[in-house]
């Protein structure tokens, strides 16, 4: 550990604080600790904030965007000929696209074992290194066994992603500051979409007679991810006990800071009592069953967008160019989304009304005829609002579960669910029903109005589940009604003599009576 420079802090650390860093790391690799509470200010608050996002946040903004990219540019190589080129035939061009998340469901057992074992700065690199090896193997692929295994590979280095994306970003911030930043990573999704219409713009007009236009375009990216692995291990910390850009003061005013999350700060021991919780709970499953209903319609996007935009007449450097304004609209719609769950401190209704869009979207897609293609391109572009639901979905589940375990393991399922989505929906669309694609359309109506009544379902779950910490509360001689300071706007502390006191960072949201549920 370091010793802060004057620079740093106005005096040296007393003891105290070298101690409460011991305490903490002991809590890190233990699973438990007595942990006191520190003053911090307004202007402190900020500051280790801003650190945060400069170090933390910068590498899962530029790695979640690198990871989209990797997987779009599928869909760009096959308007440039890739199914030609290596030869495929029927609905093997589907199950390309379907073999990455297959992948990533049949790895999640283990994803959420090694996020909570292994750390993050060992597992994030290794997993960057793993896909984008597999991204550049693409490139040298000519036939349909090929493309299955590296993408394969891709799909099981990736699959770890998002689950531990969501546990770093709630180990590091406030339940009030989550969802901005979960929509920061999440929202480079429209960020690759743009770059990927532009990269396959511009490499797509290389020509050159022993590599096609596809292969530049995946070796391209394949590299830069590649490079992107070292980078991460030299940048990125395990946690906020550990973080090399702050001070031994500041360390311990980030854990502060995170007190009245009370979900923890990460821990190295893996509870098989937090894994039973989570497979018990009813929100665990009304929580994959939002992923794998919105993913369905997000994999048809990723996987058939540039297709569909091809089936209205436009050539293939106009099809990726055209595909632009939807990423557009998933930046606007994402971080709109997300500032607005923040600022209401509703994450439900935003999510119920960003499926709106998407089914009317859907609806014109099916109606309108193939000759209306200002309407069609219209239709597509609603599409783009399903994106603004997952971040918020995310941000919602971390905000709702407590313990390194319960969070890794709740966060892989939804991953799970995520997986089973991403096969399910490239094969609703069948290349004999291009370029209406009607059947697949139909399926993708009914999905999203079902999305919406799940939420609801879920919102009632919240709010019961409120109710009996409430009673819980109660009877053991607390005050019914607690104040969630995790979701005020600004920092303002907690007070120790009513809590949340060492709980906060020990045990799980089911055990916690302090603990409120938001939706």
């Amino acid at each position: 550990m370091r010793t802060p420079s004057s620079a740093d802090a106005p005096a040296s650390p007393a003891k105290r604080d070298v101690d409460y860093i011991e305490d903490l790391e002991q809590h890190t690799t233990k699973g438990s600790s007595t942990v006191e509470h520190v003053t911090i200010t307004d202007s402190e608050d900020k500051k280790i904030r801003r650190k945060t996002d400069k170090t933390i946040l910068s590498i899962l903004v530029w790695v979640y965007f690198l990871q989209i990219l990797d997987k779009s540019v599928l869909g760009y190589g096959s308007v440039f000929g890739l199914k030609k080129d290596t030869h495929l035939v029927g609905n093997q061009y589907s199950m390309v696209g379907s073999i990455a998340p297959i992948a990533q469901l049949a790895w999640q057992p283990f994803s959420s074992i090694l996020i909570v074992k292994v750390p993050h700065r060992i597992l994030m690199p290794c997993l960057v290194l793993g896909w984008g090896i597999a991204q550049t193997g693409m490139a040298a692929c000519t036939s349909y066994s090929g493309l299955l295994a590296s993408r394969f590979f891709l799909g099981l280095f990736e699959g770890g992603c998002i689950p531990l994306f969501s546990v770093i970003t709630s180990n590091w911030y406030r339940r009030a500051e989550q969802p901005v930043r979960v929509a920061a990573w999440y929202g480079t999704n429209g960020l690759a979409t743009i770059a990927a219409g532009l990269l396959s713009f511009g490499l797509g007009h290389i020509q050159s007679g022993k590599i096609h236009s596809w292969q530049v375009i995946f070796l391209f990216v394949g590299l830069v991810t590649v490079i992107t692995a070292p980078i991460v291990y030299w940048k990125l910390d395990n946690g906020v006990t550990s973080a090399r850009f702050l001070t031994d003061r500041e360390r311990a005013q980030a854990v502060e800071r995170l007190r009245a999350n009370q979900t923890g700060i990460g821990t190295r021991e893996f509870s098989w009592q937090q894994a039973l919780e989570v497979v018990i709970e009813p929100k665990t499953y009304l929580w994959i069953a939002m992923s794998l209903l919105l993913n369905v319609g997000a994999s048809v996007t990723n996987t058939f967008g540039p297709l569909i935009i091809n089936g209205l007449g436009y050539d293939n450097y106009i099809t990726s160019l055209l595909n632009m304004p939807f990423g557009a609209v998933q930046i606007i719609v994402i971080l709109f989304a997300s500032y607005a769950a923040q600022k209401c401190k509703l994450k439900s209704a935003i999510l119920v009304f960003l499926v709106l869009p998407v089914i009317a979207g859907a609806a014109v897609l099916y109606v309108l005829p193939r000759t209306n293609t200002g309407g069609l391109l219209a239709g597509y572009y609603l599409l783009a609002f399903l994106f603004g639901a997952n971040p918020l979905i995310v941000s919602w589940i971390v905000g709702n579960t407590a313990g390194t375990t319960k969070k890794s393991i709740t966060m892989s399922l939804y991953m799970a669910g995520s997986s089973a989505g991403n096969i399910v929906g490239p094969l609703l669309f069948n290349a004999n029903d291009a370029p209406s694609y009607h059947p697949g359309l139909r399926a993708v109506l009914a999905i999203f109005v079902t999305l919406a009544a799940i939420v609801i379902i879920q919102v009632a779950n919240l709010m019961f589940l409120n109710k009996l910490h409430r009673r819980s509360r109660v009877r053991n001689g607390k005050k019914a009604d607690v104040h969630d300071a995790s979701m005020d706007a600004k920092f303002t502390g907690t007070d120790p003599a009513e809590g949340p006191g060492e709980q906060s960072f020990e045990i799980t949201d089911r055990k916690n009576d302090e603990f409120v549920y938001i939706y």
